[in-house]
């Protein structure tokens, strides 16, 4: 095993003794008590958000990103036949940035949020003190699960949720398939190997060295989604950074302050994500009887929700340091070196649903 970084932090001290009497965890089991223990937890404990946290999501950089996805609610529900009660729910809603934006956007259409009833998918206490303070004057709900979504037609969202979700990993050696484990080494933890593993769908003729990740929890949440969907109608839109198509390769990173970390060096005090994989979403959604999209990228996507345009309305009558600003938060939406193409969208109906601008 090779040791890395110092990971001497309150989680780091924990896993250790775990791991001292348990034995090694999987990179899953790994992932899971770095972002959600209750104790030390990345998002139990931190304000991981904007500029004085770790990262910048799409919705902190600018309000556009939100109004288009508003936007996009609005004329889903008018294909659904504006119903007059549905669920609107995002899932990892971070400081509620992205929905308070829809919201305001949404008045666009006046019947809309009355006939909405709108549920927040949180886990931590904290930031749902957070979105409660954000989403001040909305009335809204919170569920613990996607499972626990209230019944009836849906539409819901989801910017980089699966990001963040466990996945296990599993390396091609010359004597077959061998899982990445995290262990410990003169008390520090180390990734090792346990061999004789079994991967489900993995390819055997996989060259030695290659290195496959499952991700067994996204796959099942977006299963009880789409079934969800298909019993009960909607649109599920999921935005995320990731790769169209299934492939192989070591994906899991850690960011604190901004900055690529070593992802076993701050346990709990830096952000672990992986690279979702689209395709195995969208085969997920199919075998339970949902409509999966193509899968766009970002930039495509928003530029097809009237990015420019809306940007072009928004920089009206300003002045030129604010006009710089907005077009800086296009290129950096939209943009190929910037989120444009890194980041992905995919979008799950139920039925014969066609959500603009897939269909």
């Amino acid at each position: 095993m090779t040791p890395s970084g110092e990971n001497r932090t309150p989680l780091g001290e924990k896993l250790v003794r775990r791991i001292e009497n348990f034995g090694p965890i999987t990179v899953a089991d790994y992932m899971a008590a770095c972002l959600g223990d209750p104790e030390f937890g990345y998002y139990m404990t931190r304000e991981p958000f904007g500029a004085a946290g770790d990262f910048v999501t799409a919705p902190e950089v600018s309000q556009m990103f939100g109004e288009l996805i508003g936007l996009w609610a609005v004329a889903t529900w008018q294909r659904m036949g504006s119903p007059a009660t549905f669920v609107l729910a995002e899932i990892g809603p971070g400081r509620g940035t992205l929905m308070a934006d829809a919201l305001r956007a949404a008045r666009i259409a006046p019947g809309f949020e009355p006939a909405a009833r709108i549920v927040l998918v949180e886990t931590s206490p904290r930031l749902r003190e957070i979105q409660a303070r954000t989403l001040a004057g909305h009335a809204i709900d919170w569920a613990e699960q996607v499972d626990g979504l209230p019944d009836g037609p849906t539409i819901l969202i989801a910017n980089e949720f699966f990001d963040a979700l466990p996945v296990r990993q599993f390396l091609r050696t010359g004597a077959g398939w061998a899982e990445r484990m995290v262990g410990v080494s003169d008390g520090k933890l180390v990734f090792g190997l346990r061999p004789d593993a079994h991967v489900d769908g993995a390819d055997d003729r996989a060259p030695e060295g290659s290195l496959v990740e499952t991700a067994s929890i996204s796959a099942a949440i977006m299963a009880t989604l789409a079934a969800r969907l298909h019993r009960s109608g909607g649109a599920f839109l999921a935005i995320d950074y990731g790769h169209a198509e299934s492939g192989y390769g070591d994906t899991l990173q850690a960011l604190r302050q901004h900055r690529f970390d070593d992802p076993l060096a701050h346990p709990g005090e830096a952000d672990l994500t992986v690279h979702v994989d689209f395709a195995a979403l969208a085969r997920a959604a199919r075998a339970n009887g949902a409509t999966a999209s193509a899968v766009w990228t970002q930039g495509d996507f928003l530029l097809a929700l009237g990015l420019v345009e809306r940007a072009g309305r928004l920089g009206a009558g300003k002045d030129a340091a604010a006009q710089d600003a907005i077009r800086a938060a296009v290129e950096r939406l939209a943009g190929p070196a910037a989120m444009g193409t890194l980041f992905k969208v995919l979008c799950v109906t139920g039925g014969d649903l066609l959500a603009p601008p897939f269909g």
